[in-house]
């Protein structure tokens, strides 16, 4: 019996490891968390719309997602390291100019250069290969964040409310017999649910659809500091003179703020190598951004 209890034991850490027990979808935010040296803060962001590195999930993944979901490989989902769980994002491969619609319901990548791990079959979608990174736009839809959310537990409630007669979009029918119209500019269908366990729906039905658009040349940066403040930036500068950081002015909100930033990168592999240099030299939150040539 003692032998056997020790073998149950000794088997707890793996049940854990690959998330056994039944799904239990629900809704979360988090405290912040520290992975590989980044601090991460998880926090309601429903009209986000952030650049960066994703990379593909591993095949070891646990059986289920950090809300509680049945991990499938086979999903258009992803894992974010400081976004409400769930989100629905418009994914953007910068390199291929693919876009798909994502649910966001996990949390990673533990890399802390990648905004983004996405399921095997998110990344086929986008044409990111196995083991591959790829720069992307992630835009956090609001309307049905808020609805995956809402059909969760914990999820915020949604207050439904008529809307106002000018704001509603019509298009003529035309006689009888003749074709449909278009769908007027501006409008979309709404799409089905996903039924959870117990016939509750935990889930807005994505069309997978993937859509193609034009692909620019870009270049990465990584971000060390963004301030008011000209004469930090250049404290930070003379202090990381063996990284060769820049300073870049720009103009924002009416007021003039000095970015410090490494790069430009060509490919992902240096800026993530930088990445790690700032962290290893005491930069608290380095972030890599991708912007146009």
């Amino acid at each position: 019996m003692k032998r056997l209890l020790a073998l149950l034991i000794g088997l707890l850490p793996a049940a854990c490891q690959f998330g056994a027990g039944a799904p239990h979808p629900h809704y979360v935010v988090g405290a912040p968390y520290q992975a590989q040296g980044m601090w991460h803060y998880p926090q309601v962001r429903m009209t986000s719309i952030a650049t960066g590195l994703a990379g593909v999930q591993p095949g070891d993944h646990a059986g289920l997602t950090a809300d509680g979901e049945a991990y499938d490989p086979g999903a258009l989902a992803a894992a974010s390291p400081d976004l409400q769980l769930p989100a629905i994002a418009r994914v953007t491969d910068l390199a291929t100019g693919r876009q798909v619609v994502l649910r966001i319901n996990d949390r990673g990548p533990e890399n802390p250069a990648r905004i983004l791990a996405l399921t095997p079959a998110a990344a086929r979608a986008l044409g990111v290969p196995p083991g591959g990174v790829a720069p992307v736009r992630l835009r956090v839809l609001p309307g049905r964040s808020l609805q995956a959310a809402a059909a969760v537990p914990g999820g915020p409630r949604l207050r439904l409310a008529a809307a106002p007669v000018g704001a509603v979009a019509s298009t003529p029918l035309g006689p009888p017999g003749a074709a449909p119209p278009a769908i007027a500019p501006g409008l979309a269908v709404a799409g089905g649910s996903v039924p959870g366990a117990g016939g509750g729906v935990i889930q807005p039905a994505l069309s997978g659809r993937v859509r193609r658009l034009p692909v620019r040349p870009v270049r990465l940066w990584v971000r060390l500091l963004d301030v008011t403040d000209q004469q930090a930036a250049a404290r930070l500068t003379a202090r990381l003179a063996g990284l060769h950081p820049v300073i870049a002015a720009r103009m924002r909100g009416g007021e003039e703020r000095f970015v410090v930033r490494l790069g430009p990168f060509a490919t992902p592999a240096p800026a993530e190598a930088a990445l790690r240099s700032a962290l290893a030299a005491g930069i608290a939150d380095p972030m890599i951004e991708v912007a146009p040539e």
